[in-house]
């Protein structure tokens, strides 16, 4: 199972039932396409769309439903469309249960940086700086280290924040790590054949041990 997979199957594990869900653009958008029949959720599109379903496979796909990464994807019964203006009342009003977000840096305080690495033309921070702030809860769904095999998660963030203090766990294909105010880094949950201290090794920010720590599952 390749990363991006099996991080995406890990967060639908924590979708519960009649939660209003957003999922980032990139890797969370495939978190729609694992979560569990018998949970019951509504995604959130922030262009519009209240009923976000998997992702529409060939024959399925309409022109007019596509989410914000612009992929086209089902719909569910109950499914509302609006505006992108409506869509952000919903997302700043706290109507939003969890977002789960990719990042190029999260540290030890919950501080995320997911829009920008300076020196590279980007679009911009688009709704993340919304989502971060308007939503109960934010999960990051991101690899462990980047493409140059350095820690993403971090003690302090180097890049442009998109906001601080906002993330609660973070996924990725290592481990399965909460965000304790005041606290630090809780490891909970490690890969299969990895020990605590692969993990940390490719962390650059201290982790908590937990007590309770187990083996991740999907």
């Amino acid at each position: 199972m390749e990363n991006r997979e099996f991080i995406a199957k890990r967060i639908a594990k924590e979708l519960k039932d009649g939660d209003v869900v957003n999922l980032g653009i990139g890797m969370p958008t495939m978190v729609a396409n694992y979560i569990p029949k018998d949970v019951n959720v509504m995604l959130q599109a922030e262009n519009g769309i209240l009923g976000v379903g998997p992702k529409a496979g060939e024959g399925e796909q309409k022109s007019d439903c596509i989410d914000a990464g612009g992929n086209y994807v089902t719909t569910v019964k109950g499914t509302s469309f609006f505006d992108s203006s409506f869509s952000f009342c919903i997302i700043r009003g706290g109507h939003v249960d969890i977002t789960v977000l990719g990042a190029l840096e999260v540290d030890e305080e919950g501080n995320v940086a997911n829009w920008m690495i300076p020196g590279k033309k980007v679009p911009g921070m688009g709704g993340a700086m919304d989502l971060v702030v308007g939503a109960k809860k934010v999960i990051l769904a991101m690899e462990h280290v980047n493409k140059n095999g350095a820690p993403k998660i971090v003690k302090k963030c180097r890049l442009p924040l998109t906001a601080v203090n906002v993330a609660r766990t973070i996924v990725t294909e290592m481990a399965v790590i909460d965000v304790v105010p005041k606290k630090g880094l809780v490891l909970k949950e490690i890969a299969p054949g990895l020990t605590v201290e692969d993990v940390q090794n490719a962390t650059e920010a201290k982790l908590i041990i937990s007590p309770d720590l187990k083996v991740m599952e999907v």
